[in-house]
């Protein structure tokens, strides 16, 4: 993303950012912030009106507070990439002097409606679906018709972040797929009234169709940077939602929507030398969806870097320590490039932190005190152990083993060790693609994805501090977050 883009636009982050600051955030948008009419009508004018109210919810991804909690863990995507990385276990809380965190990964908070953890996810991601719905009632409301490509692209990038806003909810506030089930209600305009529990059936339609217009919406989209979306970002959160249905059905449809990304050839997946390369730079190929962090931003120790750099002015540094389960750390073969992510001695207060996976160039433990190393939310290889997982579970087995070893090549010394992989069939090919994603996606916001869509059960390892041996399935209710007290008080048609 062009440097300079924060600067001309850093300004307008009110407008957006600044929504919802009332106890009732579903309440209809303040008239000082945004004039939905003017916004349209300029934007047929000058799109730059649009492209720079989408740029006010594309800086909410990645700006404090957004999660209405004020605390050193309320920055944005990244933030809520902590809490399940957390939840899956294969992020253990290692040392806690501090305290972030620390009764969260004791699977407290979110049994606890009351509790703030429980309010912030749920805040962020509704905060990002009003705000995406101003911009599509200003482009003409959800059906438009749309004369030019600018409001096209406009469009489609708002339903592809109202879309991305909701798939979360899905994971993070349904135990798994029941299309049965009621918990979240939906908002496709930013001045109706509070609405009550639709059918997760109904939810996860409005998301497939919000997607599925924002893929034809921006046919021909040459995006600026890639802190926009695009078609392949929105492909790529469509094939996790079809993923996670876990039918027959919706697996093809997952596989197809991942390779349809893969194919488009427009991102090449990460090297064996990008595995310790720092994971700090937009520019990297494979990064498909993520954040140009500069100067101008203006974050520090409140960021994703401040919570899990030791090179950065950090808690990671300072004493609250975020690693690898122990578990997950020795099924890494010696030879898997990735093994070397991570800080091996048990004597060390860094032992099995990933000093090697994510890093300040300038490797000065503690010295980065201005963040500018970059936000990843998306890469290309997601994809393609995406794509083998969903040929495994439908039985197309030589598919899922093809997939599995194009990434396998990327990580392994030599195709003798990857070799393995030519044996593997039925469950026991599903479960290594499971672990493989495990590995691959570290801290990186998927395990605990992963986690529901395969109906796991997670087991801690020993440098956990807390429930250390004890497993636990994917759909217990200290994995799934509740509905914050706050929209039960303030809405009367929501039920816990």
């Amino acid at each position: 993303m062009r440097k300079t883009i924060y600067k001309s636009i850093f300004a307008l982050t009110f407008i957006l950012v600044g929504i919802g600051c009332d106890s009732d955030f579903l309440e209809k948008s303040p008239t000082n912030v945004i004039n939905v009419d003017d916004v349209g009508f300029s934007g047929d004018l000058n799109p730059a009106i649009f492209d720079a109210t989408l740029t006010g919810i594309y800086t909410m991804t990645f700006t404090t507070g957004t999660g209405g909690d004020g605390g050193h863990d309320d920055f944005g995507q990244k933030g809520y990439d902590i809490f399940t990385d957390f939840l899956s276990s294969d992020l253990a809380l290692s040392v806690s002097t501090y305290g972030w965190y620390s009764t969260f990964t004791q699977y407290l908070n979110t049994v606890d409606y009351t509790n703030g953890d429980n309010y912030m996810p749920w805040r962020y991601y509704y905060r990002i679906i009003r705000s995406a719905n101003l911009v599509i009632k200003a482009a003409g409301g959800n059906d438009a018709v749309l004369a030019t490509p600018e409001s096209k692209y406009a469009m489609g990038q708002a339903k592809a972040m109202r879309a991305y806003a909701y798939f979360y909810l899905t994971q993070l506030f349904i135990k798994e797929y029941n299309p049965a089930s009621t918990v979240l209600p939906i908002y496709d305009s930013p001045d109706i009234p509070n609405q009550p529990q639709s059918t997760t059936e109904e939810v996860y339609n409005f998301i497939i169709k919000d997607f599925e217009d924002a893929i034809a919406l921006m046919d021909g989209f040459n995006r600026t940077g890639k802190f926009q979306m695009n078609q392949n970002v929105a492909r790529g959160y469509l094939s996790y939602l079809y993923a996670s249905m876990g039918t027959s059905a919706a697996n093809v449809k997952a596989k197809k929507h991942a390779d349809d990304v893969i194919n488009s050839g427009a991102h090449t997946m990460m090297s064996a030398a990008d595995m310790t390369g720092g994971f700090n730079d937009i520019n990297t190929s494979g990064w498909m969806w993520g954040i140009d962090l500069t100067g101008d931003t203006g974050l520090g120790l409140v960021s994703w870097w401040g919570q899990m750099d030791v090179y950065t002015y950090s808690y990671q540094w300072a004493g609250d320590r975020k690693a690898i389960d122990q578990g997950l750390f020795d099924l890494i073969p010696s030879y898997d490039v990735r093994k070397a992510q991570f800080h091996n001695n048990p004597a060390s207060g860094y032992h099995l932190l990933g000093l090697n996976k994510f890093y300040h160039d300038g490797k000065t433990i503690g010295g980065q005190r201005t963040v500018t190393t970059d936000y990843v939310y998306m890469r290309v290889t997601e994809m393609y152990l995406l794509s083998a997982e969903m040929a495994a579970k439908e039985g197309n087995d030589a598919g899922a083993r093809s997939r599995l070893k194009q990434v396998l090549s990327q990580r392994f010394a030599t195709a003798a060790d990857y070799a393995y992989v030519d044996a593997l069939s039925g469950q026991a090919l599903v479960d290594e693609i499971y672990l493989q994603t495990r590995i691959e996606f570290f801290a990186e916001g998927k395990s605990y994805l992963a986690l529901k869509r395969n109906k796991a059960t997670l087991t801690r390892g020993s440098n956990h501090l807390s429930h250390v041996g004890v497993s636990i399935p994917y759909n217990d209710d200290r994995l799934t977050y509740e509905i914050p007290q706050s929209e039960i008080q303030n809405n009367p048609f929501i039920n816990n």
